[in-house]
């Protein structure tokens, strides 16, 4: 035993010096200085485009209730223009990560500011608000504003043509993680037999271009759907190597081109695009600014200084001269890149059909995998007196009253809500109420991916006496309805 643990401590050192000495290998900054700026002017676009032109009253105002995340119910709306100041703050906290000025205060705030927007309504759940917020955690302990910043001009001591090779590792190792997982959910039922790709498309080819008409017929959604697994999964491998780096990453461009194109989805497929930039050598910038000069003559001073001749010593720096990356920061990239493998797959280990029931649907990478649509009728009855139907819309906007219909949690939410809303209504009217005496139920009803609606949850059970962390199965029904078109020969 004390041989085994011996060997063990020595392995244990050797790796960690290994990693070590890997990890802090000086690379150039350029990669990361020019995807500063792409991501500031991504978030500078998204801060405007939805504090200006969104309707905050219609999203966030206009409703009785926000639906919350679990262990996040503490969060609440901003009193007043809050909202309107804050996305001013992230509008400015933008700019200054793009010019790399004040850039770590800047990320944080910025950070910070987006997560408490995510965390507000969980019916506005999108998966590219989730990248967005492990992309900003990233760059809040990223140096990029080590070169072509303001930081970097104001304070000589952190300007730097490069940075270590952690930051590029994270980094890329983070995004072969979205893409693998994007690819590896699409291998199910549903999509395989082109839904609900054959929905949409149907639906898009009476209002996109005609270019995309011959993806309304089964031949081109097919061609759509499992194109876009072998995408993820064999083109997201193939960006670590740098002879298909380049060709892969241009099919990326044309396939995020069309979702833009064809789907309602924002930033994303501009903000991944970029993002994908990382796989190539951290020089790239540089190569691409000499390739401009050289073939179009561009004379413009910041293509001038991209494209420097970078001094030969400063790849091949002294070793001992380089900082070396920390033990603190080795045991957190290795614990952040575990928890992004572990958490998208938990639904692989739950019970029944996680793109009925959404038991680990969230933070799974699941995206454009599933369409429902549905109503849900709820009725409250106190003591024995009959059960009244409520009409949702004296209490939610338009918006949640569709995405909560079919969604377990929002619905379970939505009840006790009902509940509390009840007791409140009775006190007013000097009456006193039990909180037993009062019973939430539901009828939803719902149609994944064309099949014909079915009941959602138990009729029967009272929603007000369920607690949050009980397994979906006791309360949800089962996915009774198979497929009404099916594609394979099965």
């Amino acid at each position: 035993m004390a041989l085994a643990r011996n060997i063990c401590g020595h392995l244990e050192v050797f790796l960690f010096q290994l990693i070590r000495q890997k990890w802090s290998q000086p690379i150039d900054a350029a990669a990361l200085a020019v995807f500063r700026m792409m991501f500031g002017a991504v978030l500078l676009f998204e801060s405007v485009n939805y504090g200006v032109f969104l309707c905050l009253d219609c999203m966030y105002r206009s409703s009785s209730m926000l639906f919350k995340y679990h262990y996040f119910e503490w969060v609440k709306l901003w009193p007043g223009f809050g909202l309107e100041l804050q996305f001013l703050v992230m509008g400015i906290c933008a700019i200054g990560i793009m010019l790399g000025f004040f850039y770590r205060a800047a990320m944080v705030i910025y950070t910070l500011c987006f997560s408490y927007l995510f965390l507000l309504d969980q019916a506005l759940y999108l998966n590219h608000f989730y990248l967005v917020i492990l992309i900003c955690c990233i760059m809040v302990v990223l140096p990029a504003n080590r070169l072509w910043s303001i930081d970097a001009k104001r304070n000589r001591a952190i300007a730097s043509h490069t940075v270590p090779a952690w930051t590029r590792f994270l980094f890329v190792t983070q995004m072969e993680i979205v893409l693998l997982y994007a690819g590896i959910v699409k291998l199910n039922w549903d999509w395989l037999n082109l839904e609900p790709m054959r929905l949409w498309m149907t639906e898009a080819s009476s209002r996109s271009f005609e270019i995309f008409q011959w993806l309304s017929q089964d031949p081109g959604i097919a061609l759509a759907s499992y194109g876009v697994i072998l995408l993820h999964l064999v083109g997201a491998p193939l960006l670590l190597w740098s002879r298909t780096r380049l060709p892969v990453f241009l099919v990326y461009c044309v396939f995020h081109t069309i979702n833009a194109l064809v789907f309602n989805i924002g930033i994303f497929p501009w903000m991944t695009a970029a993002a994908t930039l990382m796989f190539f050598e951290p020089g790239w910038p540089r190569q691409f600014a000499r390739w401009l000069q050289t073939r179009f003559n561009v004379s413009l001073s910041f293509v001038q200084t991209m494209a420097a001749q970078q001094p030969e010593n400063v790849l091949n720096t002294n070793r001992s001269a380089v900082p070396q990356v920390g033990y603190a920061m080795i045991l957190f990239i290795v614990i952040w890149l575990l928890v992004q493998a572990v958490v998208p797959a938990r639904n692989w280990f739950l019970p029944g059909d996680v793109a009925w029931n959404e038991a680990g649907h969230r933070f799974s990478w699941r995206m454009k995998l599933r369409e429902k649509r549905g109503r849900a009728n709820f009725y409250v009855s106190i003591g024995r007196k009959t059960p009244v139907r409520i009409d949702n819309t004296e209490y939610l906007n338009p918006k949640q009253i569709r995405t909560m219909a079919c969604i377990p949690d929002l619905i379970w939410q939505y009840a006790q809500f009902l509940e509390q809303e009840q007791l409140r209504y009775q006190t007013s009217k000097g009456v006193t109420v039990n909180a037993d005496e009062v019973k939430v139920y539901v009828d939803a009803r719902c149609s994944l991916n064309t099949r014909e609606q079915a009941p959602l949850i138990n009729r029967l059970v009272d929603l007000t006496s369920i607690e949050r962390s009980e397994p979906e199965q006791n309360w949800v029904l089962s996915l009774s309805k198979p497929l009404p078109r099916q594609f394979l020969p099965l």
